[in-house]
């Protein structure tokens, strides 16, 4: 039997986030999904469909497109970006203040590697 290839953005969203909030062991369990737009449409630029919060403070927000979800990670940018490289997942840092890491996941796949990710930021912040 071939499964189907998840590559819908706002699906891949929604499989993050239950990744984010379904794990009770460490650093997860320090993680939750907030400022959810239930509502939200993909974009061409990314629509902003959540934030995720290590502790309260803000770690990332998840941005919806139509064919993948963009992760902008706010801490823990080392750790995160050798996580999605050996993970197979593009990844690039943006300058500015503060600085960011862009992460792209692109499949249902890619998803508990974006998972490793955040756990990987959430350790390193």
């Amino acid at each position: 039997m071939v499964e189907k290839r998840e590559t819908d953005g706002k699906r891949l969203a929604e499989l993050l986030s239950s990744e984010v909030t379904g794990h009770e062991n460490a650093p997860y369990d320090r993680l939750a999904v907030t400022n959810a737009d239930p509502d939200v449409e993909p974009t061409a630029d990314g629509a902003h469909a959540y934030d995720v919060e290590l502790d309260g403070e803000r770690l990332a927000a998840v941005f919806v497109q139509p064919d993948r979800v963009r992760v902008e990670l706010r801490d823990g940018l080392e750790a995160a970006r050798e996580t999605a490289v050996e993970g197979g997942l593009r990844a690039r840092p943006v300058g500015g203040e503060p600085p960011r890491l862009v992460v792209f996941i692109e499949s249902g796949a890619a998803v508990k590697r974006g998972l490793d990710v955040l756990g990987a930021a959430a350790e390193a912040a």
